[in-house]
């Protein structure tokens, strides 16, 4: 496994299934709010919810950290897989 790729792939993932879960939030708000409470065990996400409009940067931000811790993960699983079966 190259843990550049791997870390490149599980960000691009991440970030994009980030984008749809956005869209279908943004399409379907009160669909949304209840899949997730089903998702979580029953967690109130409408709890949570501030009702302040979206902006580039409240969508964009988390994209980016998500982007960046995913690609660490990403790149340490496949490392670690490398070490692991001796592919050092």
């Amino acid at each position: 496994m190259k843990p550049l790729k791997t870390g490149v792939t599980l960000s691009a993932t991440v970030v994009f299934f980030y984008a749809l879960c956005t869209l279908a939030w943004l399409a379907f708000p009160e669909a949304f709010m209840n899949f997730m409470n089903v998702l979580f065990h029953g967690l109130d996400f409408r709890r949570i919810q501030t009702f302040q409009p979206l902006t580039w940067w409240t969508v964009g931000y988390p994209a980016i950290v998500f982007a960046v811790w995913f690609f660490a993960a990403g790149a340490f699983f496949a490392w670690l897989q490398n070490m692991l079966r001796g592919d050092n």
